[in-house]
């Protein structure tokens, strides 16, 4: 059974910088994709970055560009985001998700999801 588990959410203020991590386990993910989405209050789920298994292709949302960073380690079966220079409006509950075909910024091409971790972001 495939799990996701995220860590690294928490309380900053704007222009500072967390890490979260997404461990995964339960089967081999050399063709899955890994993707980043989050979700506000009131809003839809979001695609913010993401991140192939296998050659390590990244892509990025606009809003995220720049700020952020998406990468993996193989090994650890674990992929990381790193959130630089954060805003208020990068509040959300952050999800990880898997997926192996499709276009990578819709949600119902995920197959499986992480619980969530929460980034609040104070001005």
């Amino acid at each position: 059974q495939v799990q996701l588990v995220e860590s690294g959410g928490g309380l900053v203020q704007a222009g500072g910088s967390l890490r979260l991590s997404c461990a995964a386990s339960g089967r081999t993910f050399s063709s899955y994709t890994m993707g980043w989405f989050r979700q506000a209050p009131g809003k839809e789920r979001e695609f913010v970055a993401a991140i192939t298994w296998s050659s390590g292709s990244t892509y990025y949302a606009d809003s995220v560009k720049g700020r952020f960073t998406i990468s993996r380690d193989n090994d650890k079966n674990t992929d990381y985001l790193q959130m630089n220079s954060l805003k208020p409006e990068d509040t959300a509950l952050y999800f990880c998700a898997l997926k192996r075909r499709g276009i990578l910024v819709v949600t119902s091409n995920y197959e499986y999801w992480g619980q969530g971790t929460q980034v609040t972001v104070s001005s």
